[in-house]
């Protein structure tokens, strides 16, 4: 087996898999580029626009963004630890950080309805209390927190939920309660250093990929038959699978990019994700200006995959010839200005 990587080459790829969920993502937004006025034509979703949409919602949505949540919940901890070694309160750190990204979601919310940040920074700030938390309750908090959310989704398939019920439901089951658990997930994973062993916990991991592949295989196909029969529980059922896939495709990526080879052919993706707030932000200014070039009115399930490939193909392109010259992206340097101030701007 191949020795583990070493640090230096770990933080590259996590680079890579926060590269690939920018890519995820992308498939998401882009639809959401063009606004639909009344009485404008919708996306047709009839033949082939009718399998790639339905193949997207399979196997993409709500789950490149959950693995983006995991890994903003390790780096969240990642940076108030590397604040308190420098001598600096971390909590307040990562309170300043996370209200600096909420004014700059609000910004973005002016360039681009469906963005993320705001709803990141807000529920971001939940962590804090996690901070000096044990490893073993912050497991718990997880393992509860998952528990009230997938018996929630359950209960909302499979039974008929009163009046005074439904309300609770809707709340546990909701996209927020999801990005916590993916912010704990990530904030746990960091704190008990997991993520520098992997090749350790290579076996566990494994156990992992294949627990959740089992999932994984049914769960597709019983969305796949929800979307034919027009099932109005589909929307539930994708997220009642985001979960177990994230997880068997975090697993695979952590075990992939342990081997030398895939870690050297995935790196221009690093470049990606090693700057993905401003990407993050760039993907809908590039995109809202190529689909006003185009003259779309409608933005259909193929013109989706042609214009993310397009936008992500630039992309890449972009962050290596950036980072040849600078070693922080445009927008992360301003994010770090406005976090930390003057005094650590540079570094």
């Amino acid at each position: 087996m191949n020795p583990s990587i070493s640090k230096k080459e770990r933080i590259i790829s996590l680079d890579i898999i926060r590269g690939i969920a920018l890519f995820g993502i992308l498939l998401i937004n882009v639809g959401a580029y063009k606004i639909i006025i009344e009485g404008q034509p919708l996306p047709d979703y009839s033949g082939v626009n009718g399998v790639i949409h339905q193949l997207i919602a399979i196997i993409v949505e709500k789950k490149f963004f959950s693995i983006f949540s995991f890994l903003f919940g390790a780096g969240l901890f990642i940076f108030a630890s590397r604040a308190e070694k420098r001598g600096d309160k971390p909590r307040l750190r990562m309170v300043r950080r996370l209200l600096t990204l909420l004014l700059l979601g609000i910004i973005h919310s002016i360039i681009f309805w469906g963005t993320i940040l705001h709803v990141y920074s807000i529920v971001g700030l939940f962590l804090i209390p996690f901070y000096r938390a044990r490893v073993s309750t912050i497991k718990k908090w997880l393992v509860g927190m998952t528990t009230i959310h997938l018996v929630s989704l359950v209960l909302m398939i499979f039974l008929p939920t009163p009046k005074l019920l439904l309300p609770i439901l809707e709340f546990f089951s909701n996209d927020l309660i999801l990005i916590f658990i993916m912010f704990l997930a990530g904030f746990l994973t960091a704190k008990a250093g997991w993520l520098v062993q992997i090749q350790s916990l290579s076996k566990q991991i494994r156990w992992m990929q294949a627990g959740t592949f089992l999932l994984f295989i049914p769960f597709s196909l019983w969305i796949w038959n929800a979307f034919q029969s027009g099932d109005n529980n589909v929307d539930l059922l994708i997220t009642l699978g985001t979960i177990p896939t994230t997880l068997f495709y975090l697993s695979t990526l952590f075990l992939l990019l342990e081997k030398k080879h895939v870690l050297k052919f995935l790196k221009p993706i690093s470049f990606v994700g090693q700057m993905a707030f401003t990407n993050y932000i760039a993907q809908s200014i590039i995109g809202t200006i190529i689909i006003s070039l185009i003259g779309l009115d409608v933005v259909s399930p193929k013109d989706i995959i042609y214009i993310a490939i397009l936008i992500y193909a630039i992309q890449i392109v972009f962050s290596i010839a950036w980072f040849k010259f600078f070693s922080m992206g445009p927008l992360e340097k301003m994010w770090r200005y406005m976090t930390y101030g003057k005094k650590y701007a540079k570094r």
